[in-house]
């Protein structure tokens, strides 16, 4: 290398000074103006309590905006395929740089979507096997279980010069097997949930959710022919049951209106079973649950792949048993692969297994269905294709990377996060476990309280000066849980035998009743395999997870909870008039908004533009609707109320609303007493949403509670109500399991189910039962070791 003969410039060049983010003026949800300086090439976390505006500040307004100005480079054209992004609501924002966006936003559920399609690993393993796999059976699609063979052929004229008809023949190979779908399960649907066979269906026969013969479906069933509807379904010939339940879709007439009449069970598919679960209400879920089995398909054996597919190998392994395999050992075996044909891709395959194992995913297989993971599993996930690039002076934004991570993993993401930003990137990372803040370069403090109550910085500066500071989070920092004293004695124990969902070793272990247990172990090592899928399901058992919740956004608290309907009839008692009118959603709406608030004008590829509705100003409710008063309030002024306001408002006096009150009542007991009753579910955080759904789920009449993580997304101070929480389910006489890596939350426990001793097919057994306080005696597993350097044993 040649000498630089340069002399050495003795000012800063011009390109090296703008070496901060500059944000003012922030505004988005619930920020007040917010204006800070952001350093670039360095760690900066976000802290404050939940609700305090970190996600507005990080996600909604710095990210947002240049994932914006990076999509206005491209063409108009382009532009109309893309998610179109509003400008955030800020004055200046300078120095933004390429954001990469990793949120803990869950994959899509589709039953196709896989850890190896989500990655690309899947893509580079179906050109491997067509270039290398003996028999050699066609491109890489005949490995695809989401590509079905086609096979066509016929007469096309193309319109060109002198029209010509002309012969073609199309054929593509797929890897997709025809029974499944590429699904990898198949369904039966037991008919005796479907109809009461002793019944006709003029007598109430079906027991189908929306299937009532008194409107359209009454209708359809007498004038279609098929069948006599006032004849029991026992009765009925065997073509008769055929066209109530299978008949394709065929034109009727009745009374002079054209209908199309199909089979109970292709309707049912098609309205039901095609969507997520998830998606459905709680009574058609609970419907679908009951009436469907899903088993696994017979013709492939559940790898969702045709017989052509599976029988060609590369050194005696197909492509449906290499995406079985945990990654680690799919890793060793392509590392052992030696063919110079395919070098380039064997490398691209090997760095992309390696970034599984290097980030704390090999235990995964690339078969595990992409819904199944969990939010910090699919975050994870998502950074698996940034850890080898070589794309520098980028800004990654992090939502929390370690949600779902032992103490023993949080290491690891640490030393990652530190590796992005020594390569010379930016790394925003919104978090409130202790050990990420304390790695830190910058630290910005968000609050002092939720909703209304945040939205201000609180603190800027070191690790150091936020301790020193006196603000919520710098008081909790150093906060360690200490064992508890005395214990609960159990009032008896769920038995779990022969345990093997998944990576589980035919676990037996009993989970005692009447305390509150945690199932803890490092990420993968089989904890919610256990608890989800080996604790009955039954009455009496209440999950909680962390699905996310779904609604648009005229969902809100007041509907999801179930709150709307008490403060609806209490409205119309008072006022003489139908509940209806007091529903944004039904007679009640101002129909210029339709009970929106505001007026949405989609313009193409560019930004659309919402406003305030004119005629009902945002409050959603005809003006004749905002006359009739409730204890002296409309119900616009109502549904503006915190629940906190609300639950006092409720609780005596004219507005007296027993009902309402005891829903508000839980709100606030799980710390949601700042949220508005009408603020749209789509604007709340992670943790909220889940302690929204808890708040919901305490009004059932359930004995056993299983909690899923309920820390993920709350702040430390927020971590002692949630114990407050916890301890007063179990003193009411129910029963609390909670899957947990949160050290406080161990502590604080009265019996320990720790799972390992590994991750993958190196865990599925239990390594400890007892007491935390044993644990810490023993200090025989990794969990335990964490645990007596947390409580300082």
């Amino acid at each position: 290398m040649a000498p630089s003969t340069d002399p050495q410039p003795s000012t800063q060049h011009v390109a090296d000074s703008h070496g901060l983010i500059r944000v003012h003026g922030a505004r988005e949800n619930n920020l007040k103006d917010v204006s800070i300086e952001i350093p670039k090439r360095r760690l900066t976390v976000f802290t404050g309590v939940s609700g305090s505006g970190k996600s507005s500040l990080v996600f909604d307004t710095v990210a947002a905006e240049s994932q914006r100005l990076i999509n206005e480079t491209y063409s108009a054209f382009v532009q109309g395929f893309m998610p179109t992004l509003a400008r955030p609501e800020v004055d200046v924002l300078d120095g933004l740089t390429t954001a990469i966006i990793v949120d803990q936003k869950r994959m899509g559920a589709d039953p196709r979507s896989t850890v190896g399609t989500a990655t690309d690993a899947n893509a580079m393993l179906r050109i491997l096997f067509s270039r290398l796999g003996q028999p050699h059976i066609g491109p890489p699609s005949a490995y695809s279980f989401n590509t079905a063979s086609v096979r066509a052929s016929g007469a096309i004229t193309v319109e060109r010069g002198a029209r010509k008809a002309q012969k073609a023949t199309f054929s593509r190979t797929g890897g997709m097997c025809t029974r499944c779908e590429g699904r990898g399960s198949v369904n039966d649907i037991d008919l005796s949930q479907l109809y009461d066979d002793s019944k006709s269906l003029n007598g109430g026969a079906l027991t189908i959710p929306g299937y009532s013969t008194d409107g359209w479906y009454g209708r359809i069933f007498s004038g279609c022919g098929f069948f006599d509807p006032d004849k029991p379904i026992r009765d009925f010939t065997e073509r008769e049951l055929h066209d109530l339940l299978h008949k394709e879709p065929t034109r009727i007439k009745v009374d002079g209106v054209n209908l199309t009449y199909e089979g109970l069970i292709p309707k049912i598919q098609k309205s039901m079973l095609s969507k997520d679960v998830d998606a459905l209400q709680s009574h058609v879920r609970a419907f679908v649950e009951r009436t469907v089995t899903f088993t696994v398909c017979p013709d492939c054996d559940g790898t969702r792949l045709s017989e052509a597919a599976r029988s060609s190998k590369i050194e005696g392994i197909s492509i449906a048993d290499a995406c079985a395999m945990q990654i680690s050992d799919l890793a060793a075996w392509v590392r052992g692969l030696a063919e110079p044909s395919v070098a380039p891709l064997l490398t691209a395959l090997r760095d992309t297994l390696d970034s599984f194992v290097e980030i704390g995913l090999g235990y995964l297989s690339l078969d595990r269905p992409a819904g199944t993971l969990s939010g910090g599993e699919a975050q994870r996930t998502k950074m698996i294709r940034h850890l080898g690039s070589s794309l520098t002076d980028v800004t990654y934004v992090f939502d929390e990377p370690t949600t779902g991570l032992h103490p023993h993993d949080i290491q690891r993401m640490n030393d990652l996060l530190l590796r992005l930003r020594d390569k010379g990137n930016t790394v925003l990372v919104v978090e409130h476990k202790p050990e990420v803040i304390a790695i830190a370069d910058h630290v910005v403090d968000l609050g002092p309280g939720a909703g209304t109550a945040g939205g201000t910085v609180c603190f800027e500066g070191t690790v150091e000066g936020l301790r020193a500071s006196g603000t919520v989070t710098g008081r909790h920092l150093d906060d360690r849980a200490a064992l508890k004293k005395t214990v609960r004695t159990p009032t008896g124990k769920l038995p779990i035998r022969g345990a093997d969902a998944h990576n589980l070793r035919d676990v037996d272990v009993d989970i005692p009743l009447g305390v509150l247990t945690v199932v803890t172990g490092v990420a993968g090592s089989g904890k919610s395999s256990l608890v989800h899928g080996s604790i009955p399901a039954g009455e009496g058992v209440i999950t909680v997870d962390q699905s996310p919740i779904r609604g648009s956004r005229r969902s809100n608290p007041a509907t999801y909870t179930g709150l709307l309907d008490p403060i609806r009839k209490a409205f119309a008692k008072a006022n003489g008039v139908k509940p209806a009118l007091f529903s944004s959603n039904s007679e009640g709406a101002c129909p210029t908004c339709n009970g929106a608030g505001v007026v949405y004008t989609d313009l193409g590829m560019m930004e659309g533009v919402s406003t305030t509705c004119e005629e009902c100003e945002g409050a959603r409710f005809q003006a004749a609707v905002l006359e009739y008063r409730l204890g002296g309030r409309h119900i616009g002024e109502v549904l503006a109320m915190p629940a906190a306001e609300a639950e006092q408002f409720f609780a005596a006096g004219e507005a007296r609303v027993p009902a309402a009150h005891r829903i508000l009542t839980r709100l606030s007991a799980v710390g949601l007493g700042y949220l508005t009753l009408g603020q749209p579910l789509t604007t709340l955080s992670g943790g909220e949403r889940q302690r929204l759904k808890l708040a919901t789920h305490m009004a059932d009449d359930g004995g056993v509670y299983v909690l899923d993580e309920p820390t993920a997304g709350l702040h430390l101070a927020d971590v002692e109500q949630l114990l407050g929480l916890l301890d007063r389910l179990v003193d009411s006489g129910k029963s609390v399991i909670v899957v947990e890596h949160h050290q406080a939350v161990m502590a604080h426990a009265d019996w320990i189910v720790d799972l390992g001793p590994g991750a993958g097919h190196d865990g599925g057994r239990i390594v400890f039962e007892g007491t935390p306080a044993d644990l810490v005696a023993a200090r025989s597993t990794l969990t335990g070791e964490h645990l007596a350097a947390y409580v300082g044993a």
